[in-house]
């Protein structure tokens, strides 16, 4: 896991570097998951948003483990008094040093720092792949909805061309004098009544389309690109995926990036408790450097010389006796801060093992819904045909053909209905279970 979160950091910190989104793409003439899943990788705004924090805190960490090396500069000053305030000749002098800097003991705060960095880091990596499994599960999700869309408008397609197919027969018998207009009638309303929810389906692919555009982070909306709509590739299949319980549990536990980032949350807190703790110890440092010095005014009686120069070396040390027990209370504090860390962790162990128990239930109930739907679409296919020629010898009613007209489109869209939520249960399962999603490398 270690080597994984390595490769990944560099992954991530190279997009960051980089990668450019490509968010004027224009809009393409076919579009399948893969790809989906790819460019929502490089262009959704929430994952861009965790990189840029994985960066923000990498230039933490350079900032806390500046504390390990020492500091250099140079400063220089120049000023020049006139003789109306000096009373008799215009005075100048100047200075330049340059010195060296370095923390020799500071109670091991400087290093608790460091680690704090670290770990906020790393905790700043897992949210980056939390939010990376999270979206990509979201435009699973998407596609997979618009797939549903564009099949229910083809059941609602089929079942409106029955409803058409059967008034034009009822027409004809009505002509031919073997029915009555009552027929006519009954099948004009059936066709009436199947056109909206044929409506609703195509307005729910429109709306299908917009939410997927958002997850992928797609943002031209220049020329063509406004009203151009890509052919969705792919179908709602049916897979042979196989889970069991306690391997998705143990899953979840060990690789679901939020409880990885809360534990680095807890090394964080603990780092701070000791950066508390600095504060009962003393603090040792050491500076040394040269320095060189030139003001006429103040010219060595023997030498003849207004200017100095040389090097110089110093200690310094600093122990807070007593701080009016300031340092106590910032222990305390973060002891307390450091409990919070642990109880929250546990609270979303808890988290996790309930959601990776509700979409196994959610997977097991969509199989069965998947079998018993297939079933459904056959007997209802059947029961279609048999109600048609016993209505043509006479042994059945026009009701009886529309009812099993109705029966087969609601089979259809229960079928549609089932496999869409086969396809998500499997999806959001795997992300319970921490597992990056396949298509992105």
């Amino acid at each position: 896991m270690k080597s994984f979160r390595s490769v990944f950091l560099a992954l991530a910190l190279t997009a960051v570097a980089g990668a450019a989104p490509h968010a004027a793409q224009p809009v393409p003439e076919r579009l399948d998951l893969p790809n989906a899943l790819r460019y929502a990788a490089e262009n959704n705004f929430s994952i861009r948003g965790a990189r840029e924090r994985l960066n923000q805190a990498e230039g933490s960490l350079m900032t806390a483990r500046s504390g390990f090396l020492p500091q250099a500069g140079v400063d220089a000053s120049y000023s020049r008094t006139s003789d109306q305030l000096t009373f008799g000749r215009d005075s100048e002098s100047w200075s330049t040093s340059a010195s060296v800097d370095q923390t020799v003991y500071a109670g091991g705060a400087v290093a608790a720092g460091a680690r704090a960095a670290r770990a906020a880091r790393d905790a700043a990596l897992y949210e980056l792949q939390a939010i990376t499994n999270e979206v990509l599960a979201g435009v699973r999700t998407g596609y997979y909805n618009v797939l549903r869309a564009r099949e229910t408008i083809k059941v609602r397609e089929q079942a409106l061309s029955l409803l058409e197919e059967e008034l034009k027969n009822a027409r004809n018998r009505y002509e031919a004098g073997a029915g009555a207009q009552f027929d006519v009638l009954r099948a004009e309303v059936a066709l009436a009544n199947g056109r909206p929810p044929l409506i609703t389906a195509r307005n729910d692919l429109r709306i299908g389309i917009e939410e997927l555009r958002q997850l992928l982070g797609f943002v031209n909306r220049q020329g063509d690109n406004l009203t151009k709509v890509p052919d969705f590739l792919g179908a709602l299949n049916f897979g042979d995926e196989q889970f069991v319980l306690e391997q998705a549990l143990e899953s979840g536990r060990l690789h679901r990036p939020e409880l990885q980032a809360l534990a680095k949350g807890v090394s964080i807190a603990d780092a701070s408790v000791t950066v508390a703790r600095a504060g009962y110890l003393p603090k040792v440092g050491a500076s040394a450097g040269w320095q060189m010095i030139s003001n006429p005014s103040t010219q060595n009686s023997l030498t003849k010389h207004s200017n100095y120069d040389g090097w110089f070396f110093g200690a310094q040390s600093s122990w807070a006796i007593f701080d009016g027990r300031a340092t106590a209370g910032r222990v305390r504090s973060a002891k307390s801060q450091a409990a919070q860390a642990r109880l929250s962790l546990q609270e979303q162990e808890l988290a996790v093992d309930v959601e990776v128990r509700r979409a196994f239930a959610t997977w097991q109930q969509t199989v069965e819904l998947v079998t018993a739907s297939n079933k459904v679409v056959e007997q209802a296919s059947e029961a279609l045909r048999l109600s048609r020629a016993r209505f043509d010898v006479g042994a059945a009613t026009q009701l009886d053909v529309l009812q099993a007209q109705v029966a087969l489109t609601e089979a259809g869209n229960n079928q549609v209905q089932a496999l869409f939520g086969y396809n998500v249960s499997v999806t959001q399962l795997r992300k319970a279970m921490g597992v990056p999603d396949p298509e992105v490398k």
